[in-house]
């Protein structure tokens, strides 16, 4: 199947309202997420075990493409890619043409992936993808950045009576619905004996629970990279936790079936400059956080401090991570936030190169 591209650039920028479905559309998918973490109905989006090959119709040989990458500002090799114009070099010879779309965090990502807005998701925690198919999205696992445990904490002020985990027991605490984050508020928890039901979860964007821990608004802040190197280095904080030992914390690369069945020499294409983007940073950390930097807003030195917490080693999604997925999805479900077992198993999976 070929597609017109939308633009005759090579990249174009455009905004989030821009990107995101219509309204109709994306209310009827957030409803279904909501239903899927409150009651009834999980539907299966594939076949037990479905692995992408490409299909019998090929793309035909340098037509015309263009390939719509949704993204987070903490999505780190995607956003180098996009500044470094290694992703469209790349693509060039293929006559693929880029559109970049910004989300906020990885649920309306995932949304405008499924109802066709977008072809491609740069990384999302490991938990999203979860929440996606609960709500019934057809989604295709294209590849992952192996675990960084350390890049996810639960914080607290400096001055905070909270020592402990258990400590946590009646508190009010900040965490975005459906991210990483949310999965190690779970884990931590269930640690020391606690359900979620045991706390006050205020489901808050990163910005938003940014400004409710300064402001005393909440008790604890459960977040991830950049956002934690960032409030570290600029307000009073103590790390009550990180991930490790409690959750992996990977995070994954998504497609559309449809696009992972069709252009398989493209998704090879994103593949490896995600790959050697990920050597690049941890080979050149300090020029990759001065070039991130502008980016997120940050100071290069908050950056560089993030950045040596993730893995930025991208592989192939193996069985193996899969199996994790499953252990997240049965946490949520057992936590009451899902209705019934969700099997991860049912997502499609592209064959990366070895």
């Amino acid at each position: 199947m070929t597609r017109q591209p939308a633009s005759t650039d090579a990249c174009v920028d455009t905004s989030t309202a821009d990107t995101i479905p219509p309204r109709p559309a994306r209310r009827h998918f957030l409803a279904r997420v909501s239903a899927a973490m409150l009651a009834g109905g999980v539907v299966n989006a594939f076949g037990v075990g479905a692995a992408l090959t490409s299909s019998g119709h090929a793309r035909a040989a340098n037509a015309p493409l263009t390939l719509r990458i949704g993204y987070q500002k903490s999505s780190t090799l995607i956003v180098l890619a996009k500044t470094r114009g290694t992703l469209a070099q790349a693509l060039a010879p293929l006559n693929v043409s880029l559109t970049w779309h910004e989300f906020t965090s990885g649920l309306p990502l995932l949304e405008a992936l499924n109802v066709g807005s977008i072809d491609f998701s740069a990384d999302v925690a490991d938990t999203v993808p979860v929440f996606a198919q609960a709500a019934g999205a057809r989604i295709a696992y294209v590849a992952r950045e192996t675990p960084s445990p350390d890049a996810e904490a639960i914080l607290v002020a400096q001055n905070s009576p909270i020592r402990t985990l258990a400590d946590l027991k009646g508190k009010r605490i900040a965490v975005t619905k459906g991210a990483g984050v949310h999965y190690l508020l779970i884990a931590a928890l269930q640690s020391v004996g606690l359900r979620i039901n045991d706390v006050q979860p205020a489901y808050l964007t990163p910005a938003d629970g940014r400004a409710a821990f300064a402001s005393g608004n909440v008790d604890a802040w459960v977040t991830w990279d950049p956002f934690v190197a960032s409030v570290e280095r600029q307000d009073k904080v103590r790390t009550l936790t990180t991930a490790r030992g409690l959750a992996g914390y990977q995070r994954y690369y998504l497609a559309t079936p449809a696009f992972a069945r069709e252009h398989d020499a493209v998704l090879r294409e994103v593949y490896r400059v995600l790959r050697e983007t990920g050597q690049w940073v941890r080979t050149n950390p300090r020029e990759a956080a001065t070039q991130l930097a502008p980016v997120w807003g940050l100071d290069t030195a908050t950056v560089e401090a993030a950045n040596k917490r993730r893995s930025y080693d991208v592989q192939p999604v193996v069985r193996e991570a899969i199996a994790e997925q499953q252990r997240i999805a049965d946490v949520f479900t057992q936590a009451g936030l899902l209705p019934k077992r969700v099997d991860a198993a049912d997502a499609a999976i592209w064959q990366a190169p070895a």
